[in-house]
């Protein structure tokens, strides 16, 4: 149960590195990277689980507030500047 979850969350990565290099926008890219990184908290935590390691979860929890914050950091950047140089 373990392999099928951990290649379920291989194709959902590689299907939201589709989604972020062709968003139509700038935010579905955001999106995008940000499901990324919570797939990634996700695949630390199973892989961990598979191989033993517990203390994995530690390391997924310090990635997951990362990638929170990466993400309001990004997204207040964008709302003070729009993609093509504007000020808004």
């Amino acid at each position: 149960m373990i392999a099928a979850a951990i290649v379920a969350l291989l194709i959902t990565l590689a299907l939201t590195l589709i989604r972020a290099f062709m968003g139509p926008s700038i935010y579905d890219r955001i999106l995008a990277v940000n499901s990324f990184g919570t797939k990634t908290v996700l695949f630390i935590v199973v892989g961990g689980h598979a191989l033993g390691w517990f203390s994995y979860v530690d390391i997924a929890l310090m990635y997951a507030l990362v990638n929170f914050i990466g993400t309001l950091a990004v997204m207040r950047f964008f709302e003070q500047y729009s993609p093509h140089g504007e000020r808004s």
